[in-house]
């Protein structure tokens, strides 16, 4: 599996319109080939930190997630509700094993 977990802090201002986006962002996300998991958390802490689980079967198909329309709108949507510049992490997704892979 190929992983990324996002950081993302987002303007308190603007928190219940990110979730609204992500929502969008997430149901066409999972219905992508190659998807495995998609979550997205928010903390219990601070309501204006969120944390993405992405996981896809290849790299293929994490990059081909970028060039979604539903993405693109998400990022596009976003971008100005950033407190900070968001953050991912690639890991190498080992257990459990995806078949298909």
């Amino acid at each position: 599996m190929y992983v990324t977990i996002v950081y993302v802090s987002v303007k308190p201002e603007k928190v219940d319109a990110f979730k609204a986006a992500c929502r969008l962002n997430h149901e066409n996300s999972i219905r992508e080939p190659g998807n495995v998991r998609f979550d997205i958390l928010q903390s219990a802490d601070d309501p204006a930190k969120f944390v993405f689980y992405e996981a896809y079967k290849t790299q293929r198909n994490a990059a081909a997630h970028k060039e979604t329309a539903h993405y693109l709108a998400w990022r596009d949507t976003v971008a100005d509700w950033m407190a900070e510049p968001r953050k991912g992490i690639v890991y190498d997704g080992l257990y459990p094993v995806v078949s298909g892979q």
